[in-house]
């Protein structure tokens, strides 16, 4: 896949840049988080989708884990102890959930096939799966103002210029909508009021962020005020766009979360979030729930660690060293919160 490719040059011409400028930078090594669950492989074989009894009423934390084909389903604010797997997948990417608690999965098959599954809260069967006809899934996002599901094709059909499929109430068949300025499309999230943001890049690897207004019919370019090397997930935190860059450069390529004001076409930076300790973050998530208490905004940042095969917990916004770490993991990229019903 392209991200792997991206950061390998990434960091080979960071390399070269450090040797020709003498310097001497190197990559910053991970830290020593102040919690590190001791949960071992995260990985059980129950010969396919399992979930305890017991975890269906509690809030889940689920993790897609690419290489090892599974999504681990963890309990959320009470140890974040290992308690189900959900398994069938050939490329389990993207997480998403809806208000319901209903997680929806991106996935591609072996067959080249492109789909979104939907499992309910705790449940090991899907609900439903939508065939995405459009390209690639990616990543995912659902609007809290209508249900419509939004998915990030990384690449269109016969990989021509990647779009943002919109299922209307999660359903097919969608309509997809694109801007020739992100060719890659990578991420996406809804904000309260159902404007849906994508980030992306061109064939040239310059990083481009895109509005599709609610209501509106048209994928507009937004200009930004910061350099982002590698897309990163898009989620809005309640008052701020958060964008992530999986290798920011110039933060020594460690993974860093930036805050966006958004002005019409124009988003400003009022907040960088440096995530220490982290190595190629792709997808986060922001619960914008402590304690069993939902909050405006979140104070928490969850953030599957690709190349450190963890995931990572850090204060949100202002990020510093992780506050827990989950081990156990093969290839995590995808993160979501299901909260149960009271």
């Amino acid at each position: 896949m392209r991200r792997f490719w991206y950061t390998v040059g990434i960091l080979a011409s960071g390399a070269m840049l450090a040797s020709c400028s003498g310097s001497g930078t190197q990559p910053q090594q991970g830290l020593v988080p102040s919690t590190r669950l001791q949960s071992g492989s995260a990985h059980y074989d129950r010969g396919g989708s399992w979930i305890l009894p017991s975890a269906k009423k509690s809030d889940l934390l689920y993790i897609s884990d690419l290489l090892a084909q599974v999504v681990d389903i963890y309990t959320y604010g009470h140890g974040y102890k290992l308690v189900g797997e959900l398994t069938g997948f050939f490329n389990p990417e993207g997480l998403c959930v809806d208000k319901k608690g209903n997680v929806y999965v991106t996935n591609d098959t072996s067959l080249g096939v492109y789909q979104i599954t939907e499992y309910a809260h705790g449940s090991t069967s899907p609900t439903r799966t939508l065939n995405d006809p459009d390209g690639r899934a990616n990543g995912c996002s659902v609007d809290p103002t209508t249900g419509n599901l939004a998915v990030a094709d990384f690449w269109g059909p016969s990989e021509i210029i990647g779009n943002v499929a919109v299922f209307p109430k999660a359903n097919g068949p969608p309509t997809s909508y694109s801007n020739s300025n992100i060719f890659y499309d990578y991420y996406c999230g809804y904000d309260d009021n159902g404007n849906l943001f994508v980030d992306g890049e061109t064939e040239g690897s310059v990083f481009g962020l895109g509005e599709l207004a609610k209501g509106g019919s048209t994928l507009k370019f937004v200009n930004i005020d910061e350099t982002i090397y590698l897309p990163g997930g898009v989620q809005w935190d309640g008052k701020y766009l958060a964008v992530g860059d999986q290798v920011a450069v110039k933060h020594n390529f460690t993974s860093t979360i930036y805050q966006f004001s958004i002005n019409g076409s124009v988003a400003t930076t009022v907040n960088t979030m440096v995530l220490t300790g982290s190595s190629q973050v792709a997808q986060f998530w922001i619960p914008r729930i402590h304690n069993g208490a939902k909050r405006r905004y979140g104070d928490r940042l969850i953030g599957p660690n690709q190349n450190g095969k963890d995931t990572m917990f850090w204060d949100y916004p202002s990020g510093g060293n992780p506050i827990v770490t989950i081990p156990g993991e093969t290839d995590p990229i995808g993160a979501t919160v299901s909260l149960a019903k009271k």
